[in-house]
C-alpha cells in the first residue's frame, strides 16, 4: 500500500539563455530520469523553457514563438508519460507578457498559472518585462492550438493528492498565494523559482520554505534556476528542495554546474491528519468565506507499489544531531523545572518527597527537583529522597540510589518494604512464593503509601517519576507508582529520558555524581519487584516483558502525533529499523502488544496527576489524549493480525 505517500521531484536542467530548443531537450532528459525513479509530479525552474535572464529579449516575438514551439515539442514527447510535468515560460497576452507555469500531462496542457508578485531590484525589475496576473480579470490565450485560461488560483487534483503552484517571489510576498491555495485544499505547493545566490540568502530561502510549509501544513517543492543563466548581474545556483510541514525531506542547495534532480515522497495522509486536528487551520478555512479557485483533474494512474526513498528516524523523539539533542535536553529540563517551581510556589510547599530506586526515571525526577530548588533559592535538605528496598532490589541500584542522594546533598531516608509486604500477604492470604501481579503490585502500592504518608508528615508533596512510555503501556501500578501529587516526567518518553540524564552527567561538575549517572544510564530497566538472580543481578527486565522501548516510543509517536493506522506504522518501522535491528515478526508482535496495552490500560491515563507538557505528545486527559477507558481495540488489532 502507498499509505498516502506521493513521490515528487524538483528538476534543475542545464539552460542556455534564449535557446528554447536546447532547453526543452534538457528538460526531456530530466523527464526520463524522473520517470525512471517513479516521480509522479516534476517541477522545473521559473521560465525554464527560455531561461530567466533573457531581459529585453522577452520583448522579441522570436523568443515568444520559439518558447511555444518548444512547449509543443515537450507535449509530443510526453504523450505516453503519465507523470505531471510543470515548466516555466513567458506567455503573451493582449495586455502584456505573463511569467507562467504550464502544467502538462500525457501531451495535454492541464492548466496555466501566472506569477502574481513581480520582483524589483535596483538594477533589474521583472515589471519591465512582465505584467502581474493580479492586473487582469481574465486572460484567455491560444497556446499550442488550445484556448487556455491563465489564472493565479488553480488547484490540480490527482487520485493521490491536490497540488497548486506559486511562481518565484510569490513566496516572499506578505500574503503568498500558497496560503489561500492551501486553505482551499492544495496539499502540495510547487514553486518554479529563479532566485539568485548571494551570501546568506540560501539560508533565508530555506527558512522561508520551511516556515511556509509549516504554516500551510503542506508539502513544498522548490526548483530554482541553475547554471547557464546569465551572470551579467547575478549568479544562479540551482537550489532544489522538498519540504513537508516544516521539515526538509531532501535538498541540493550547493551551487554547481551540472543538471540535478531531487525527489522524495510527501506524506499527504499526514498532512490531511494534521489539518483536521489543527483548529487554527480549520478556522482560517472558514474565514475564506466565499473565495474559490479553479480545479483541474489529472488523468493519472496511481501505482500501488511505492518503494520509499526517504528514510525515517528510528527515534522520532530524539534529534539526530548532538547539538540539537543537547539543546532539546536542556530545554525539556528547564520546562520540568519551571513547572515544578510554579506548583511549589502555588501550594507554598517547602518539602518534596521522591522515591529513589536507582533507575532512570527517579534519577531524572531527583535532578529536576534539585535544579528547581537551586533556582528558587530553597534548601536541598528539604528534598526527601526515600529508598525503599524490596524483594527485587539489587546492590547496584541500591548503592547508586544512596550515593546519588548523598552526593546531591538532600535528606536521605531508607524504609524497607519487605516486612510490611510480608505482613500484607499474610493478611490477604497470599503465598509469598507466588510471584504474580499481586506480589508485584502490593510492593508498588506499599511504596506509594510510604511516600504519601511521609509527605503528610512533613507537609510536603510527592513528586512522581513515571514517564510517557510507561504510561502509554500501562506499565505502572494503578494507584501505586501511577500516582503522585505532581509528575515531572509524564510527557517525556523513555528513550529521551536516557539522553536527558546523559546531558545532566555531561554538565555535572562532581566526578562521583557524574560516574553514578553514567552507571544508572547503563543499568537495565526494571521495576525490581521480582527477586534477583543467583548472581545478584536484575532478573526482571522490563523490555523482555513488554518489548523494546525504542520500538514502543516509535509506535507511540506515530499513534499520538499523527494518528496513523497500524499498517502504515508497521511500514514506517520497517523503514526506520532497516538493516536487521528487528525482524518483521518482531515489529508486528510488539506493535500488537502496544495497541492492546494502549486500549486496555487507558484507565490509568484517564486519571493522571498534573505535570508539565514538554513536547508535542502527551497522555494528559486534560487536553492531550482523551479516550474512553472501555473503547474497543478490535479494528486496530485485526489490522495488526493481518500485517
Amino acid at each position: 500500500m502507498r499509505h498516502g505517500f506521493v513521490r515528487v521531484g524538483a528538476g534543475i536542467p542545464e539552460v542556455r539563455v534564449a535557446d528554447p530548443q536546447f532547453n526543452v531537450e534538457e528538460i526531456e532528459k530530466l523527464v526520463l530520469k524522473a520517470q525512471a525513479q517513479g516521480v509522479e509530479i516534476l517541477v522545473t525552474p521559473e521560465l525554464s523553457l527560455t531561461g530567466y535572464t533573457c531581459q529585453d529579449l522577452f520583448f522579441q516575438q522570436t523568443l515568444i514563438e520559439e518558447a511555444e514551439v518548444a512547449l509543443m515539442k515537450l507535449m509530443d514527447f510526453t504523450r505516453s508519460i503519465d507523470m505531471v510535468i510543470v515548466v516555466g515560460m513567458p506567455v503573451a497576452c493582449p495586455c502584456g507578457l505573463l511569467d507562467c507555469a504550464v502544467v502538462l500531462q500525457k501531451g495535454k496542457i492541464l492548466g496555466v498559472v501566472a506569477k502574481s508578485y513581480l520582483s524589483s531590484y535596483r538594477n533589474s525589475s521583472e515589471k519591465r518585462w512582465f505584467s502581474s496576473v493580479l492586473d487582469m480579470e481574465c486572460a484567455k490565450v491560444w497556446l499550442c492550438g488550445e484556448l487556455v485560461e491563465i489564472v493565479r488560483n488553480r488547484i490540480f487534483n490527482t487520485p493521490s493528492c491536490s497540488f497548486a503552484i506559486e511562481v518565484g517571489q510569490d513566496l516572499m510576498a506578505p500574503a503568498p498565494p500558497s496560503v489561500n491555495l492551501s486553505l482551499l485544499g492544495a496539499e502540495i505547493i510547487l514553486n518554479l523559482s529563479a532566485d539568485s545566490i548571494q551570501a546568506g540568502k540560501g539560508a533565508y530561502v530555506r527558512n522561508l520554505i520551511s516556515g511556509q510549509s509549516a504554516r500551510c501544513i503542506c508539502g513544498y517543492v522548490y526548483a530554482g534556476a541553475g547554471f547557464g543563466e546569465s551572470s551579467t548581474d547575478f549568479v544562479f545556483g540551482g537550489q532544489a528542495m522538498i519540504y513537508e510541514n516544516g521539515t526538509a525531506l531532501t535538498e541540493n542547495t550547493t551551487p554547481g554546474m551540472e543538471a540535478r534532480m531531487v525527489f522524495s515522497e510527501i506524506d499527504v495522509e499526514y498532512i490531511r491528519n494534521e489539518r483536521r486536528s489543527n483548529k487554527l487551520f480549520c478556522d482560517a478555512v472558514r474565514m475564506l468565506g466565499n473565495e474559490t479557485c479553479m480545479h483541474t483533474d489529472t488523468d493519472m494512474m496511481v501505482r500501488q507499489d511505492l518503494e520509499l526513498t526517504r528514510t525515517f528516524s528510528p527515534h522520532p523523539f530524539i534529534p539526530e544531531s548532538k547539538e540539537e539533542l543537547t539543546r532539546r535536553s536542556e530545554e525539556i529540563f528547564r520546562i520540568q523545572e519551571l513547572g515544578l517551581a510554579k506548583r511549589l510556589k502555588h501550594t507554598r510547599c517547602k518539602t518534596a518527597v521522591i522515591g529513589i530506586s536507582g533507575g532512570l526515571d527517579s534519577t531524572l525526577t531527583l535532578l529536576v527537583t534539585v535544579g528547581t530548588y537551586d533556582m528558587m533559592g530553597m534548601n536541598r535538605k528539604d528534598i526527601i529522597g526515600v529508598t525503599m528496598p524490596g524483594f527485587g532490589t539489587t546492590d547496584r541500584t541500591y548503592t547508586n540510589a544512596m550515593t546519588l542522594m548523598k552526593q546531591l546533598g538532600i535528606t536521605v531516608r531508607e524504609v524497607s518494604i519487605r516486612e510490611s509486604c510480608i505482613q500484607h500477604f499474610n493478611d490477604i492470604g497470599h503465598d509469598l512464593t507466588r510471584h504474580d501481579v499481586t506480589y508485584e503490585n502490593a510492593q508498588a502500592r506499599e511504596r506509594t503509601q510510604i511516600l504519601m504518608d511521609i509527605a503528610n508528615q512533613v507537609n510536603g508533596m510527592v513528586i512522581g517519576t513515571g514517564d510517557l512510555s510507561e504510561l502509554a503501556l500501562g506499565w505502572a501500578t494503578y494507584n501505586g507508582d501511577h500516582m503522585s501529587m505532581y509528575c515531572v516526567n509524564g510527557s517525556v518518553p523513555k528513550t529521551l529520558i536516557r539522553h536527558i540524564v546523559a546531558w545532566c552527567a555531561e554538565v555535572e561538575k562532581d566526578d562521583t555524581t557524574r560516574e553514578i549517572l553514567k552507571d544508572i544510564i547503563d543499568t537495565p530497566i526494571s521495576p525490581e519487584l521480582i527477586p534477583a538472580g543467583e548472581d545478584g543481578e536484575i532478573k526482571q527486565k522490563t523490555e523482555d516483558l513488554v518489548g523494546p522501548y525504542e520500538l514502543h516510543d516509535f509506535f507511540l509517536y506515530y499513534v499520538l502525533r499523527h494518528g496513523f493506522r497500524p499498517g502504515k506504522i508497521f511500514m514506517l518501522a520497517r523503514n526506520a529499523f532497516a538493516g536487521g535491528a528487528y525482524q518483521d515478526e518482531t515489529i508486528k508482535k510488539w506493535l500488537t502488544t502496544f495497541y492492546r496495552l494502549l486500549f486496555t490500560q487507558q484507565i490509568k491515563s484517564s486519571c493522571l496527576p498534573d505535570g508539565p507538557k514538554a513536547g508535542s505528545c502527551g497522555l494528559s486527559p486534560r487536553g492531550d489524549w482523551q479516550m474512553p477507558s472501555d473503547a474497543s481495540a478490535a479494528s486496530w488489532l485485526k489490522e495488526c493480525e493481518n500485517l
